[in-house]
């Protein structure tokens, strides 16, 4: 990697994939965390953020330029309900960062991603993947609102809005980035290879999207394997803008044990990852299921960056 690193958007601009990491909590699962809460990731941000900067910088060693951060069910509701005030909350988010930024520099390179979720995250039912939400669009403007502006002021490289699946979601949240200092990419979780998980088409997603300047990119994430390819073609009929892909293994949530049930898809990303390349895809990853040795996989794959 670069001995001075370019600026995010630079190195986007510059020929060459972008190689994300993979899933963070299958990392912290296997180094031994226990995820079995609400709270998910950010559990561990608050007991043991040493298992947090170890994840990340096992997703940095295995070929990944991008960490994205442990805030993805972050939030000042969600904390609120272990006593922690709006002070201390806002600590964790900003921890995040620091916790990527940290293992980016004892590899000596890389990028941070402050990991935007869903609301439907916080609410620990499912509702990320149904896009099923008791919110209007103004309500989940205050919600994201709030934890945007800390994110934003928190140091990272760039906003990953990531599993959003809902269009009332998205539109909240582009209103909200065009506030924003930091560049953003979006990625939405999609039920097949045209529509998002509340129904609305994928283009018409891509399109809210991409009408913010702050977003740099636009995709998808959280999504079964063989669904990527037609999200990637769809994305490039109505923007320019890059493409981020980071799929999952083709499993599916149970929300009632919390954990990922049925038949892991059995393709292998790093075999599918030159098509996608080659489709458009300019940030491709991993999500739930995913490890280290799949990024690993994924980088080999695809070239290393130029």
């Amino acid at each position: 990697m670069d001995t001075v690193m370019d600026t995010f958007p630079a190195r986007l601009a510059r020929n060459g994939p972008v190689v994300l990491d993979g899933g963070l909590s299958t990392e912290l699962e296997r180094l031994g965390a226990d995820l079995r809460d609400a709270l998910w990731s950010a559990r561990v941000l608050m007991e043991d953020p040493d298992q947090v900067r170890a994840a990340h910088l096992a997703y940095y060693e295995a070929g990944a330029e991008v960490a994205i951060t442990a805030s993805y069910q972050a939030s000042f509701e969600g904390f609120a309900v272990r006593g922690i005030d709006e002070a201390g909350a806002a600590d964790l988010m900003r921890r995040s960062v620091d916790l990527a930024r940290e293992a980016q520099k004892q590899h000596g390179g890389g990028y941070v991603a402050a990991s935007i979720g869903p609301y439907g995250a916080v609410l620990g039912n499912g509702a990320e993947y149904t896009g099923d939400y008791p919110l209007g669009s103004r309500e989940l403007g205050v919600f994201h609102g709030r934890r945007l502006e800390v994110l934003d002021a928190a140091g990272a490289d760039v906003l990953a809005v990531e599993t959003i699946p809902s269009i009332v979601e998205a539109s909240a949240l582009v209103r909200l980035l065009d506030g924003c200092r930091t560049p953003a990419w979006v990625s939405f979780t999609c039920r097949d290879g045209s529509v998002l998980r509340d129904g609305t088409p994928f283009t018409e997603a891509v399109s809210i999207a991409t009408s913010s300047d702050r977003v740099l990119a636009v995709g998808v994430n959280c999504t079964a394997p063989h669904h990527v390819g037609p999200l990637i073609e769809a994305a490039g009929s109505v923007s320019a803008k890059p493409v981020v892909v980071y799929p999952n293994r083709g499993a599916v949530w149970d929300s009632g044990r919390k954990a990922w049930r049925g038949p892991i898809a059995a393709e292998d990303l790093a075999g599918l990852a030159p098509a996608w390349r080659a489709a458009g895809a300019r940030m491709i990853g991993g999500c739930c299921g995913t490890g280290p040795e799949d990024i690993a996989a994924i980088a080999d794959a695809v070239g290393a960056a130029a």
